[in-house]
């Protein structure tokens, strides 16, 4: 199995399309068409990772964050990037992330939380936008039932829980065929009417390659007139945070006291207690305080994430309890997440988890 068979798998979880703008992701460090022998699975890659990537003979290392996240002019190992970077290209090891790719998918880190903390009938906090695009193209009428199947073979026609979505209108086309066209109906410098069925399809903004392959694999003309238009609609299955409910309120200390249990926390920095049960609960891995609005606007009761700053807390304004459990806790569990997920699509290949201690902040 090569690198990009692997990165193929991964993106089945988390297509790269749904990594936001600022973000690094997919194979940063090595080659694609290299044979891979086994998989290490980190939060960060770091020296101390790729030392361990080296004692196990694994030649892939899976990260969840990008160790090359801005532009590099030199590769001196004056610092700790830089020498994860030439020790990974001078053992043959390859690096490739997820990170947002993996914040903005449904079964991803946020849906990993929730997990952990038993919130049930989740939903996404926020949904992302741009990720839906419509086809619009025009085919004769006796053609239309394969044309759309094969669209449909390609992931277009899905809206949230439903699949083979379209539209079809019947019509009547024109055209005059060239000296140098091939027309498969009609005759070369004549114009010709055809009955035409014109096909509208939604699709996701990662499927975009795989549709328009099988547009112009089952249309018959052989120049085909399309379009494809961005939609302003939003795609429930895609976006940061996630919100959903605990099957029994728990009271604001007991459900912190349960998070530190569950989630291997020390330390909780949080805002004024409401003395009100928490049900409604709310989670964004990783720095997640501009979502604080999307919250309060769906009624949580907490919401768990990190980074957020001293002003950010005073957000809360007495209509919810936020919680800042720490970057690294709140993603910790993205590493067995992978490693259940490729476990699963790879049954007979060697997945290991790293146990190598990559969170730089402790807690006295």
């Amino acid at each position: 199995m090569k690198v990009k068979d692997v990165a193929e798998i991964l993106e089945e979880l988390a297509p790269l399309e749904y990594a936001e703008d600022f973000d690094n992701v997919g194979l940063l460090v090595g080659d694609q068409d290299m044979n891979v022998t086994d998989i290490l699975v980190t939060l960060d890659s770091l020296e101390n990772v790729i030392d361990e990537a080296i004692s196990k003979s694994c030649n892939l290392i899976i990260s969840f964050h990008p160790i090359l996240f801005k532009g590099i002019k030199n590769l001196t190992g004056s610092n700790y990037i830089e020498r994860a970077v030439i020790k990974a290209i001078q053992n043959n090891i390859s690096i490739y992330c997820l990170h947002t790719a993996l914040d903005n998918s449904k079964d991803g880190v946020n849906a990993k939380i929730c997990e952990v903390l038993g919130v049930k009938q989740t939903k996404i906090l926020i949904p992302q936008k741009g990720t839906i695009k419509k086809l619009t193209t025009y085919v004769p009428e006796s053609h239309a039932n394969v044309l759309l199947n094969g669209l449909f073979k390609a992931g277009a026609g899905s809206i949230g829980n439903y699949s083979e979505c379209s539209f079809t209108v019947e019509g009547t086309g024109s055209y005059k065929a060239g000296k140098n066209a091939n027309p498969v109906k009609g005759n070369k410098g004549e114009l010709h009417l055809e009955k035409e069925t014109q096909i509208n399809v939604t699709f996701p903004r990662n499927k975009e390659k795989s549709v328009l392959s099988a547009l112009f694999d089952n249309h018959l003309y052989e120049e085909v007139a399309y379009e494809i238009s961005t939609l302003e609609n939003v795609d429930s299955q895609i976006g940061m945070g996630m919100i959903g409910e605990l099957e029994k309120p728990l009271d604001e200390k007991h459900f912190l006291s349960f998070i530190k249990n569950k989630m291997n926390v020390s330390c909780i920095r949080h805002s004024g207690f409401l003395g009100k049960k928490i049900q409604k609960v709310a989670v964004l891995g990783g720095s997640g305080a501009f979502a604080i609005g999307a919250a309060k606007k769906y009624g949580a009761d907490i919401f768990i994430t990190s980074d957020v700053k001293y002003h950010q807390f005073f957000e809360a304004e007495n209509k919810i309890l936020i919680a800042d459990i720490g970057h690294y806790e709140t993603e910790q569990f993205t590493k067995n997440l992978l490693v259940d997920y490729l476990t699963k699509k790879m049954p007979n290949f060697a997945i290991s988890l790293s146990e190598s201690i990559t969170n730089p902040i402790k807690y006295y």
